[in-house]
């Protein structure tokens, strides 16, 4: 075509370009809309609505021309494409974030955007011309919401760009907001200070020791009493060994109902108000557990009590998810589900002791003056990790600035009432536990391998202070329990660097994907280290040998406990990210559920079978649940979690 009328054709073009930025920058022009308001560290210049009825008519005039330009100009070299050709809509490629799940329209989303805001995208702009806009502009996110990075993106976080084209072709695309819609409050840029993935390394690691340790005295309190249960039943006329028992497990039977309502709460209101206001509720019905006076009240207050200290196991999976990325999680998980197991061993420790030279009352004393100091140190260095309660928090002190109640978040914008959003809430849970099948196979896992712990931890006062074994004393028995917690320790210590070394490793080897399926290969090792220890703690107590013997199994026992819920917990992590207080909700609902109920039948079974053939069969049962959740994951959970509305990837 005539030179003149492509350079015509350019002038207009770039003219209508000019127009559509410089609406978006009207602070120097004399006609800007007095509306406008400076950004206050809350995202870009903020206009009224003239300025963006124009923006959107000179932005669409000169889409045509772009595009009409594109079509005429195939004969021109690309250097000359280059120069004369730019994109109108660059500003709104700029705001790229992630498209990572369209169920997900609030964490650390910067829009609402779905598929055919990515099909008009498409359309409208060259391909092209749109990979080079996004080379040029868009600064790379590599994590955005607290799971793997978009799959589909991972290019970008390799820095080679050469995939970028897949924007145009994924069933997200990518998530865009138009630059128009500024009083949609989200994070300022993908360095934005309050977001927790971007806190200081101190400070997430301040989160993790408190979240550690509200984890830790409650799983305390649940075995503690295990030493002084013989005390307790006779001050309280406890006469059936099962209701004694009860006396033990019914705060681990809270444990599988509390999850499935503060889990969600989290996701709701916030992360710490429902775990500081839950520990409370622990604190006051613990005190009230060393105050009672028939075993009704007691029962009743530890499955209070039980309620209340639950939260920690329910929310602090997700708290991690906030802060950390998958590369730098298994340390913190590791950490994290260190607690409620080494909390269980310790418990009798001190429980034995205790009740060996005051009153079983003082069990309950000692854990909520421990847990009062706890409660105090949470108030002062625990801070907000929940994405939504954030930004909800930000849009509420913008408003109150600006009285401009348009200012809202993405889940403020959708309207929904507090009672179908509670419902939904609550509701996930069940519903993740019902549909799908990562979760399903995680909890069975876990909820097996938790029973036999429980199950181990109950039993243990019987076989170190029982005349046909080893008849210590109650103090002395009780430092068998050590034997366990260093294998929880141990294993803890083995299992955190690991962990992410073996994902670093198997993700480069991907070409840069990453996949909660790299935390698989540990899995394996846990599948045989948990039976090998039952084998040898069940068949050298059969014989009476000497104390080490069992001791050794007990170890090996807690290592493989402590492996295979790191791996399990920092998988379901990976996977539901946004979701994962949820879907720990589940897990922690059907575990509990064991840890209540194989200690009830723990007393029948070593009487039929004994400790050699009692321990080999919940061993050969660990074997094989072992060895099938790792094969099942690693070869179907990529796929599964594809066609998840909850999952990452």
């Amino acid at each position: 075509m005539p030179t003149s009328d492509l350079l015509g054709r350019n002038f207009w073009a770039s003219s209508l370009t000019f127009a559509a930025c410089a609406n978006r920058c009207p602070a120097d022009d004399d006609d800007a809309d007095q509306n406008a308001v400076p950004d206050r560290g809350f995202g870009h210049l903020r206009t009224g609505q003239p300025a963006l009825e124009t923006k959107n008519f000179t932005t669409g005039l000169g889409m045509g021309i772009a595009g009409s330009l594109n079509r005429d100009s195939m004969s021109l070299s690309s250097s000359d494409s280059d120069s004369t050709l730019s994109d109108p809509r660059s500003a709104q490629i700029h705001q790229i974030y992630s498209g990572r799940h369209l169920d997900d329209h609030s964490v650390y989303h910067s829009d609402c955007a779905d598929d055919n805001d990515a099909d008009g995208l498409a359309d409208d702009v060259d391909r092209s011309s749109l990979k080079n806009s996004v080379e040029k502009e868009v600064e790379p996110v590599l994590e955005v919401r607290g799971g793997i990075v978009n799959e589909r993106d991972l290019d970008l976080e390799a820095n080679t760009r050469q995939g970028t084209s897949g924007l145009e072709n994924t069933r997200t695309a990518q998530s865009t907001r138009s630059w128009a819609d500024r009083k949609l409050v989200t994070w300022t840029s993908p360095h934005d200070p309050e977001n927790p993935k971007n806190w200081p390394m101190r400070k997430k690691w301040v989160t993790v020791i408190m979240v550690s340790s509200f984890t830790f005295i409650s799983p305390v309190t649940s075995s503690m009493v295990a030493p002084a249960l013989a005390a307790l039943a006779a001050d309280l006329h406890i006469t059936s060994s099962v209701i004694s028992q009860l006396t033990l497990s019914i705060f681990v039977l809270a444990y599988a109902v509390g999850p499935l309502f503060l889990g969600p709460l989290s996701e709701i209101y916030g992360r710490v108000i429902v775990l500081q206001l839950s520990n409370l509720f622990y604190l006051v019905f613990n005190i009230a557990c060393g105050v009672s006076r028939t075993k009704v009240q007691m029962i009743v207050f530890r499955f209070l009590a039980g309620l209340g200290g639950s939260a920690p196991l329910a929310i602090g999976g997700g708290v991690l998810s906030d802060c950390f990325i998958p590369e730098q999680r298994g340390k913190s998980m590791a950490i994290y589900s260190l607690a409620p197991l080494l909390g269980p061993a310790i418990g009798p420790i001190a429980g034995g002791f205790i009740a060996e030279n005051t009153t079983w009352r003082w069990v309950f004393y000692a854990t909520s003056i421990a847990d009062g100091v706890i409660q105090v140190a949470g108030f002062f260095l625990l801070n907000e990790t929940y994405g939504p309660k954030i930004l909800r928090d930000r849009a509420k002190k913008i408003r109150a600035e600006t009285n401009d109640p348009a200012y809202q978040t993405e889940i403020e914008r959708q309207g929904k009432p507090l009672s179908e959003v509670l419902r939904t809430a609550l509701v996930r849970p069940f519903r993740l536990l019902g549909t799908q099948p990562i979760v399903q196979a995680l909890a069975l896992y876990l909820a097996y391998t938790y029973g036999l712990m429980y199950l181990v931890l109950s039993t243990f006062p019987t076989l170190w202070t029982s005349p046909d074994y080893y008849n210590e004393s109650t103090g002395i028995g009780g430092l068998n329990y050590i034997a366990i917690g260093l294998g929880f320790w141990g294993g803890s210590q083995i299992c955190a660097p690991l962990n992410d070394r073996i994902y670093r490793r198997l993700k480069a080897r991907n070409n840069g994907v990453g996949r909660p399926e790299f935390r698989v290969p540990l899995l394996v090792v846990a599948a045989f280290m948990t039976p090998a220890g039952l084998f040898i703690y069940g068949w050298t107590a059969q014989k009476h040998t000497h104390w080490i013997g069992p001791d050794i199994g007990a170890f090996l026992f807690g290592m493989g406990t402590i492996v295979a819920f790191q791996c399990a917990q920092t998988y379901m992590v990976d996977a539901y990210t946004r979701f994962a207080a949820s879907a720990l909700a589940a897990s922690a609902c059907m575990r509990s559920l064991a840890g209540f109920g194989f200690p009830l039948f723990a007393p029948y079974m070593y009487d039929a079978l004994h400790y050699g053939w009692g321990n080999s069969l919940l061993g050969f049962v660990a074997l094989g649940i072992g060895s099938l959740a790792p094969i099942f994951l690693w070869k179907y959970g990529e796929v599964l979690r594809k066609k998840s509305p909850y999952a990452a990837g």
